[in-house]
């Protein structure tokens, strides 16, 4: 884990062409970090760089009414408070 970060106080946020979809944090998950990081360290390796997907906050674009979905063209930013913020542009599948 990052030096100086507390993982059980981490705000997290996802913009979609600059508009807020969801704000969240850590504080907030049902299992907390440490706890996640022991489970997945029981039965693997677990290395600098890894991500444990742990699901989504409120807000996911599925789940508004009516449904919102990413389209090519789109901005999406994204960043956790202490580690970083990555900005993404979403362009169409070609097989």
């Amino acid at each position: 884990m990052t030096e100086g970060i507390d993982p059980r106080a981490v705000e997290l946020f996802l913009r979609v062409n600059g508009v807020e979809r969801q704000r969240a944090s850590t504080s907030g998950m049902l299992a907390d970090v440490p706890a996640l990081v022991a489970y997945a360290s029981e039965f693997m390796t677990l290395l600098p760089g890894d991500v444990i997907a742990t699901g989504t906050p409120e807000g996911v674009g599925a789940g508004q009414k009516p449904p919102v979905f990413l389209a090519p063209g789109d901005v999406v930013e994204f960043g956790a408070s202490g580690l970083g913020e990555a900005r993404q542009r979403v362009v169409a599948w070609t097989a």
